[in-house]
């Protein structure tokens, strides 16, 4: 295989306050006793004066006015001891749907991933480049085959391609490619319709400058190492994004190995 260019993360309900409660209402019951002892003891003396029936009628009023004062207060305060142990309940709501938010993952770039390439009609041009100054070589290569299909009218089907034919120290020949429907006429010496590579390969996703690509490079000839794999005397590069609307920093290439 030919080198490759440019080396290279419970509450608990309290249960004290309703113990204490019943024991404050057990503890308030025996005091109506005496008030219904109280009530028989005048019973044989109403009969004979109506002095002594008016004496019990009193002692009775005070009794009945003692024995709910006590039954509503503590029945007041098991009332109020529910209230906290509901508003503690909700604490541990929010841990589940705090859980829920790092669902998404995010997902890694292909590096390796084996693959079929389909080939398609397409218009190309030839070319040689030096290394110095390949980008400008490529992006001016690009340039004159979509100025030959926006004359003809004819759109692409699909990204541009940039197959490497040979390299060496100093640079290296190439073929630009773009996907086409229909052939175009009147083509330069240097232009002709063909077919893009096919077959098994490799593929491997390269972001950011062209200048920056030595490092996959270097990491893709590592890969090759690793698994003992023996690549042809070509690849390929599919620009995802269009080499000529963007920063050279912002590109995002398809790299595909093809196998022996």
């Amino acid at each position: 295989m030919f080198r490759f260019h440019h080396l290279a993360l419970a509450a608990l309900i309290p249960a004290a306050a309703l113990s204490f409660g019943l024991s404050a209402t057990l503890a308030q019951t025996p005091s109506p006793a005496p008030a219904a002892s109280a009530s028989p003891s005048p019973a044989p003396s109403a009969s004979p004066s109506p002095a002594a029936s008016a004496a019990p009628v009193a002692a009775p009023s005070p009794a009945a006015s003692t024995s709910p004062s006590p039954s509503t207060s503590p029945a007041a305060s098991p009332a109020t001891s529910p209230s906290p142990a509901a508003s503690a309940s909700p604490s541990p709501a929010p841990p589940p749907a705090a859980a829920a938010t790092p669902a998404p993952v995010q997902t890694a770039d292909p590096f390796g991933q084996e693959t079929t390439l389909e080939p398609k009609k397409v218009v190309m041009v030839k070319g040689t480049a030096n290394w110095d100054s390949a980008f400008d070589t490529l992006i001016d290569a690009f340039k004159a085959l979509n100025t030959l299909l926006d004359k003809q009218g004819i759109k692409h089907a699909g990204n541009s391609m940039i197959v490497y034919t040979s390299t060496d120290d100093t640079g290296f020949t190439f073929l630009a490619e773009i996907p086409v429907e229909q052939d175009p006429k009147n083509l330069p010496k240097d232009m002709s319709v063909g077919k893009s590579p096919e077959g098994k390969a490799l593929k491997f996703v390269h972001r950011g400058s062209y200048d920056n690509m030595d490092n996959t490079y270097e990491a893709i000839t590592n890969h090759l190492d690793d698994k003992k794999l023996e690549a042809k005397d070509t690849f390929i590069e599919e620009y995802l994004t269009d080499p000529l609307k963007t920063a050279e920093d912002k590109l995002v290439i398809n790299v595909f190995v093809p196998l022996k």
